[in-house]
């Protein structure tokens, strides 16, 4: 009897240990993912981004408001540090501080990034846009594949941002390719892909950094750029210039590009406030800087530089002349001809259905009764 007692409480003891136990390792295991799923203090991180922009330009405050959104939204566990103005150093710069993590990233011009991803210089091609409503098509179906393709190469992207249309700005006017081959042209200083094609347009590049660029205006070390007219007044350029051709020689864009590493160092749900944030403030400065460009090119003109037309014969010039610089882009494998097919693709539905509908339109335009002899014949 005594000895069943003593069986009965050793049991009833293993019984509640074991309960004890199970009750405890629930609450272990969900302690523990409370710890995992909830983003701790230690887990915070600044992201440390420059540019060469000066500070105080709309879409530098447009930046400044989306990165305290951020903070706001994630509770200080993702800020932004922003070196505005060039502090540390130009695009190039920017790069390879990146590469042993002095930085996170930059905003910078697309032509940097070629190393990463050579098919996205396929928007900066000479003459390939004849105007903005052929740009918005073709970003439409290919501004993913590029953000693709840098992610990839490991360089987060947010939404594409135009610079806009760069236009040769020049001491002397120029209308001919002839007129062309005599500009002392600047090249931004490390950027093979854009030397090569204004090599092969005749002319010998000047490579300088984008801070010597003023003073090579001013001393005669160079006398022509190619630039947006939104980036010529903001740097001060177009003092230094009398002359504006008018063609959009090849379409300019930016980003904000991110090493890919450092920002998968922050959780899933706060990479998703940050894409939503930034994608949404760089579509506005998108927008913005068209209008922007638009009323910068009409500045340019009331400060008294001269517009320079060249006929239809210098234009087709001009034309010709890109052609065979893209060809040779895609010859020595700096662009794959896939890209540039698509490309070419997009841009032949563009003007096609454009020219359907100029069509039509002119169909409407004539009075019935012309319109009914034309059915009939």
């Amino acid at each position: 009897m005594q000895q069943n007692v003593r069986l009965t409480s050793d049991t009833g003891l293993r019984l509640f240990l074991t309960s004890v136990s199970v009750r405890w390792t629930g609450l272990l295991a969900a302690l523990l993912a409370c710890l995992v799923l909830t983003p701790s203090v230690t887990e915070a991180k600044t992201f440390k981004i420059a540019t060469v922009s000066p500070d105080g330009l709309s879409w530098m405050k447009k930046l400044r408001s989306g990165a305290k959104e951020i903070a706001q939204r994630t509770d200080n566990r993702v800020k932004f540090k922003i070196y505005p103005g060039g502090v540390q150093g130009d695009d190039f710069t920017v790069l390879r501080k990146m590469r042993i993590g002095q930085l996170h990233g930059g905003v910078v011009a697309a032509s940097t990034l070629t190393r990463f991803y050579p098919d996205l210089q396929v928007y900066n091609l000479p003459l390939v846009f004849r105007d903005s409503e052929e740009v918005d098509y073709v970003r439409q179906r290919m501004d993913q594949r590029i953000v693709d393709g840098l992610e990839d190469a490991g360089i987060v992207t947010f939404n594409l941002t135009e610079t806009g249309f760069a236009y040769m700005l020049t001491k002397e006017p120029v209308r001919s390719i002839q007129d062309l081959k005599k500009v002392k042209a600047w090249v931004p200083d490390g950027d093979p892909i854009s030397a090569q094609l204004i090599q092969s347009f005749g002319i010998s590049p000047i490579p300088l950094t984008l801070s010597d660029v003023l003073a090579g205006l001013q001393t005669g070390l160079i006398d022509g750029v190619a630039v947006p007219p939104l980036v010529a007044l903001a740097l001060q350029w177009h003092n230094q210039v009398k002359y504006v051709t008018n063609i959009p020689l090849a379409y300019i864009y930016s980003m904000l590009s991110m090493d890919k590493k450092a920002f998968d160092s922050i959780s899933q749900a706060d990479q998703i406030i940050v894409k939503e944030v930034m994608n949404r403030v760089f579509l506005e400065v998108d927008q913005e800087n068209r209008t922007d460009n638009v009323k910068a090119y009409d500045a340019l003109i009331t400060q008294g530089i001269e517009e320079v037309a060249p006929t239809d014969d210098q234009l087709a010039a001009w034309r010709a002349k890109a052609k065979t610089s893209i060809e040779s882009l895609v010859t020595a494998g700096s662009i794959s001809d896939e890209s540039l097919t698509l490309l070419q693709q997009y841009l032949d539905e563009f003007r096609s259905s454009q020219a359907d509908s100029t069509a039509v339109q002119a169909d409407l335009a004539l009075p019935d009764q012309v319109r009914d002899a034309s059915a009939s014949e």
